[in-house]
């Protein structure tokens, strides 16, 4: 597929150009190992490296075009330079030029918020393929066209890939896409160029400071999300969110507000919340579903808003979502034959694992006891570090703190750090151990009948990150085997 350069650099950000315009463009990259003959190399400052280092790289390769915004020292006749003030907007408004603006020709509602994202746009995806649409779906876990999947290695794709997968998806004759859309995504501009039909704001918490910095940036950046929606679009918010009205305080789409506890335009009660699901009450319309927690209500409460503001049949939906099943690594749990339930969750926040334990506290007996493994990730935000270990020995009768994904930390030192955050008598009732899997098998082991085992911080992740590699490792198929070695 090739596109004329002049059309790709349609509202581009252009400084100035030194060479033609008018010129064949087969590809465009962002990757200088990507480069083919007469790709467009956009070159895109970054925190590791430096896209502007691998200019030179990319002509070598074929590169007809580069997009900068530094000019290189040297330059090459037959090769255009084109600067802009900001490569990594260019590279998303090019991306979609390149690919027709793929985004405008289906209904894309995308996801953002601290947690929550995962589940709420992979039962969108789910729901309305029960409903009988062609659908797609760009989130943590996996991207999906339908029954295709496409391995996600980002939670947010770079403009290119999502780009050429939403071009993909409009080929297919997909309707509705679900994006989840990560902080770190729209502060580096993967979003621009891209039309939303709506958008979504589950909640906003203490995370990504290592990258953000401040929790007024991670919040600014967010925003960004509602700030760019067109008039047309919509934005829901969830109204029990302190800072929700922060969130569209500059957005130009039609405002609704979804909450259990405050005044909303979708409005949900909790009847009931057991480990056989939620029984919810909507809008004068009851709900049965298979997922469990207050968190979990929420989730459905921002499905159903959108499914109603993008005008679906009202029993039709609930019927659908009675159905659903939750969704990977997200309280999905398990039950041994002597009936311990092992819940595998993917809270890795402080609030996360807070409403994990919580909803575990609104559906236990009181006579069981509730044993938490639980890590931090390396190379990501410290602060959260002591807190959640605080959160973890609160809110259980006995913790083992141990590696998430170490990354290039030592595991000693996170688990240190996590260990600060504990008072005397807490120290006395954890464990801490770096051996994830021996972890998983100490809990296994401490556990009776009836008891109730929380593996989080990994959810659908299958490996473990060490020192830059990847292992293979589940907590769900780990604690599967351990329960079947004891016999349990």
């Amino acid at each position: 597929m090739n596109r004329i350069l002049s059309d790709i650099l349609y509202k581009a950000g252009l400084v100035d150009v030194t060479g033609s315009t008018d010129i064949e463009i087969s590809s465009i990259c962002i990757d200088s190992r990507k480069v083919e003959k007469d790709s467009l190399f956009i070159a895109i400052p970054g925190t590791l490296t430096d896209g502007h280092d691998f200019i030179e790289k990319a002509i070598s390769l074929g590169a007809r075009a580069v997009i900068c915004e530094r000019a290189p020292d040297e330059v090459h006749d037959g090769v255009t330079y084109i600067r802009c003030e900001s490569s990594a907007l260019a590279a998303g408004v090019c991306a979609s030029n390149f690919y027709d603006q793929p985004s405008g020709k289906l209904k894309l509602v995308g996801i953002t918020g601290t947690n929550g994202k995962t589940t709420t746009a992979t039962l969108l995806f789910n729901l309305l393929r029960e409903l009988g649409y062609s659908c797609g779906l760009l989130s943590t876990v996996v991207n999906r066209i339908d029954d295709e999947e496409i391995q996600a290695t980002h939670t947010t794709p770079d403009p290119v890939s999502l780009n050429e997968l939403l071009f993909r998806m409009v080929e297919h004759g997909v309707e509705y896409c679900f994006m989840e859309v990560s902080s770190h995504a729209i502060d580096q501009k993967r979003v621009a160029g891209i039309t939303f039909e709506g958008a979504v704001f589950t909640n906003i918490t203490h995370d990504h400071l290592d990258y953000h910095q401040t929790f007024d940036a991670y919040i600014k950046a967010k925003k960004a999300l509602f700030d760019g929606l067109p008039a047309r679009a919509f934005a829901i918010i969830n109204g029990d969110d302190k800072r929700h009205q922060v969130m569209v305080q500059n957005c130009k789409a039609r405002i609704k507000t979804f909450a259990l506890k405050n005044m909303a335009d979708y409005k949900a009660k909790v009847l009931e919340n057991q480990f056989s699901g939620l029984h919810l009450h909507i809008n004068n319309l009851d709900l049965y579903s298979k997922l469990v927690g207050g968190f979990n209500a929420y989730n459905l409460l921002a499905v159903w808003a959108v499914t109603q503001e993008l005008e679906l049949d009202p029993l039709e939906v609930l019927t659908a979502l009675s159905v659903q099943d939750s969704v990977a690594g997200r309280f999905q749990y398990m039950r041994s034959n002597s009936q311990i339930t092992a819940i595998i969750d993917y809270a890795h926040t402080p609030d996360a694992l807070k409403n994990v334990l919580a909803t575990i506290k609104d559906i236990r007996t009181g006579n069981e006891q509730v044993i938490t493994v639980v890590g931090c990730g390396g190379n990501r935000d410290k602060e959260k570090r002591p807190v959640m270990a605080r959160i973890a020995a609160e809110l259980s009768d006995k913790v083992i703190l141990t590696s998430d994904n170490p990354r290039n930390e030592d595991p000693e030192v996170i688990l240190s750090e996590m260990k600060g955050g504990l008072d005397p008598t807490q120290v006395a009732r954890s464990i801490t151990l770096s051996d994830r899997k021996e972890a998983i098998k100490i809990a296994c082991s401490l556990a009776n009948a009836g008891d109730i085992i929380l593996v989080a911080g990994k959810g659908h992740e299958t490996y473990q990150e060490i020192q830059g590699i990847k292992h293979p490792f589940d907590d769900l198929a780990v604690v599967g085997e351990t329960f079947k070695m004891l016999n349990k």
